[in-house]
């Protein structure tokens, strides 16, 4: 079965774009299925891609990744996860878009700088590397085309590294930040469920959670029936995040007065 593989990045649809990337992987190898996990990530917003990748990665199984990001620089790049396993491509800040995706699947066996004449486009339009080089080189990929042949090696050890916020963490009290708001309006915290274990709140039926606008007390809840018509709720989104959420039509976000990296506490709200 040829490789499926998972297109990520900024695009949005309003231009031909993802359709022209489309089409260079189904000339190439026709056989691939191409999930388009998402084209909404916010314009050159890295982490955003960066995490969204990573935590989905488990469920994309063996495919390749022809642009995560889709952040245009000098270089692009492919990463085998293991002889035989995942390939992801790359441009951008050179590798960050990978790194937690990587980090999550127990790291990198081999990467090379995507030069080869023969697996790219030609010429190489230097704002359209998704189209020119990306695409093409996931789609030679999955057709079978060893990595070694995309270009030269690259040492894994100088691959660019991600810094992800961590939430500061004490008895009783959580400090982190927004990571994301979606569509509905729920506040995606940098924050697991280890981390309210760790304060101490993971027993706290209700919680405080406080921004600089306002603070609110939440229910812990496991779905949005749980939550009373007027009432807000923090629970485990599916990406495995905690999150902050009000029942419809409610926005969690409007209603806290957050944006994406703005910070939040949490504390016993009992």
């Amino acid at each position: 079965m040829t490789p499926s593989i998972v297109f990520l990045s900024d695009f949005g649809y309003r231009n031909e774009w993802v359709g022209i990337c489309h089409a260079v992987i189904d000339r190439i190898s026709p056989g691939s299925a191409v999930i388009d996990l998402s084209h909404g990530i916010p314009p050159l917003d890295v982490r955003d891609g960066a995490l969204l990748l990573a935590d989905s990665f488990r469920s994309c199984g063996t495919t390749r990744s022809p642009s995560p990001s889709s952040i245009r620089a000098s270089a692009a790049i492919a990463i085998s996860r293991s002889a035989r396993g995942t390939v992801g491509c790359s441009s951008g800040p050179t590798t960050a878009s990978l790194d937690p995706a990587w980090q999550a699947m127990n790291g990198v066996a081999q990467v090379v700088s995507i030069t080869s004449e023969q697996h790219t486009l030609q010429p190489i339009a230097p704002s359209f590397h998704a189209r020119d080089v990306l695409a093409p080189a996931a789609a030679h990929l999955a057709a079978g085309v060893p990595l070694e042949d995309l270009g030269e090696p690259v040492d894994p050890d100088t691959l660019a590294r991600l810094s992800m916020p961590e939430p500061n963490i004490e008895l009783g009290r959580i400090e982190c930040e927004v990571l994301d708001l979606n569509r509905f309006g729920n506040v995606q915290l940098n924050v697991r469920e280890s981390h309210l274990t760790a304060a101490g709140l993971d027993g706290s039926k209700h919680v405080s959670i406080e921004a600089l606008s306002g603070a609110v007390v939440a229910s812990r809840v496991s779905t949005y029936a749980d939550i009373d018509a007027e009432g807000w709720g923090l629970m485990v989104d599916p990406r495995g995040w905690l999150a902050v959420v009000r029942a419809n039509p409610g926005n969690a976000a409007e209603g806290l007065g957050v944006s994406s990296g703005d910070l939040i506490w949490i504390r016993d709200g009992s």
